[in-house]
């Protein structure tokens, strides 16, 4: 892979990296670049808005749950690209103390692994001169990694903006662009990040507008005159996961979005066919699908509605007979007697399994996880080792069905979490990444 490339990163999680990562691929993009995006780290929010930025599908990259072979695959998605943009995770060198299949997880390992020079977003609210400090710790901090320079962001004013500058001019950090405090360019929130892409009615004048914002205030061709790219053999194909099924009937709406892009890329060029339908629109899943598949998202958020849905938890039931039915997280949840949201209303689900969650008093549930399998899973035979990622807030009120899985979190400590399987239905709390 020879398409040069660089890592948006910051110190911190809250700095404006995904403001400036959205700006320049829609910039670029309205330049005439090809421009291939990037998330550092197992989110599966973020791609959504990177394809809505440049119209080209986001991967993600993790060292942690990755293997390099994989890594590398994903990487030469920017073989046809003119440039790749990879937006970091927290900050630039935060990953889990101890390594997985091929890092801690850190964004730095990306960049290094990939070549890529690293800019770093820097938040200079409350302070001038001393923004040279931190800028000069995150360049040296990794003598071995390239660094790019700095883009400011949240300056107050023209005279905040000089000071700053003269900081890291002293300490010979280069200053790519200075963002001005604008507090009309933040995507909204929810508790596991952004409110998802599809649900901004009009994010594509949003994107518009961080892009016009980038464009009038930071260097574009500096900043595509600082990409690099390591030159490496090519990587041969390689699945984080072959196709679980032929036929893959996927639920896809508001309530189960959490996909992770590579697996779906592996599966289809794997020849297999993903069938997508809505629960939230009380839709079966294709009678002729081979494995059903619900994968995370807010099912707290329409438990109504999917208490409602009275042909979809049919047909699922019948699908269940005689073929799997696999749920992560959210899609988890909504397989399980009932789910309680934050009011306290108790909403029926499939009642494939006997899991019963709660939002009524939240608890984060957040980080890596290995399993291996205690019975075969979604295609994946018992014995088999998995590596994904866990974050929601509900809670276990019961779940009375054998555990799917021995499961434990990076540091090798037990995850009480399991997963749990009925008949040819099974479920997991964590998100898959690769199967090991």
């Amino acid at each position: 892979m020879t398409t040069p490339g660089l890592l948006i990163a910051a110190p911190a999680s809250g700095t404006g990296k995904t403001t400036v990562m959205l700006g320049l691929l829609r910039a670029f993009s309205d330049a005439g670049l090809s421009v291939q995006p990037f998330k550092s780290g197992p989110d599966y929010i973020d791609p959504a808005f990177h394809h809505a930025a440049c119209g080209r599908a986001s991967f993600n990259l993790d060292g942690w749950t990755m293997p390099g072979a994989l890594l590398d695959a994903l990487g030469g998605k920017a073989g046809d690209a003119d440039l790749a943009i990879v937006e970091g995770s927290m900050g630039l060198f935060d990953g889990v103390a101890t390594p997985g299949a091929s890092g801690t997880g850190a964004s730095a390992e990306i960049a290094h692994r990939m070549g890529y020079p690293v800019i770093l977003v820097l938040d200079v609210s409350g302070q001038t001169q001393s923004a040279a400090a931190t800028a000069l710790g995150f360049a040296h901090f990794d003598p071995d990694l390239p660094f790019a320079g700095v883009i400011l962001n949240r300056v107050a004013s023209p005279r905040h903006e000089r000071l700053i500058r003269a900081g890291m001019a002293a300490q010979g950090i280069r200053v790519l662009g200075a963002l001005p405090r604008r507090g009309d360019l933040v995507l909204p929130e929810r508790h596991l990040g952004l409110v998802q892409a599809a649900e901004h009615p009009a994010l594509d004048a949003l994107i518009a507008e961080y892009a016009a914002f980038l464009t009038a205030h930071v260097d574009l061709s500096a900043i595509r005159g600082a990409a690099r790219a390591t030159p490496r053999p090519a990587a041969p194909s390689i699945a984080a996961w072959a196709p679980p099924a032929q036929r893959i009937a996927l639920a896809q709406d508001a309530a189960f979005s959490f996909t992770y892009p590579h697996l779906l890329d592996a599966w289809r060029t794997a020849g297999a066919q993903i069938l997508p339908f809505s629960p939230l629109a009380d839709e079966a899943p294709d009678a002729s699908a081979d494995l059903v598949w619900l994968p995370g998202g807010y099912p707290e958020l329409h438990a109504g509605r999917l208490a409602a849905a009275d042909h979809f938890r049919s047909t699922l039931a019948e699908h269940a007979r005689t073929r799997p039915i696999h749920g992560e997280c959210g899609g988890y949840m909504a397989l399980g007697e009932a789910l309680i949201d934050a009011g306290g209303t108790r909403h029926r689900m499939a009642g494939l399994l006997g899991l019963v969650t709660s939002y009524e008093k939240r608890r984060m549930h957040l980080g890596y996880r290995e399993a291996v399998l205690n019975v075969p899973m979604a295609g994946l035979p018992a014995g088999r080792r998995l590596a994904g990622h866990e974050f929601h807030y509900s809670t276990v009120v019961t779940q009375p069905d054998a555990p799917l899985a021995q499961v434990h979190d990076a540091t090798g400590a037990a995850v009480i979490e399991t997963g749990s399987h009925r008949g040819t239905v099974t479920g997991t709390f964590f998100h898959m990444v690769a199967a090991r």
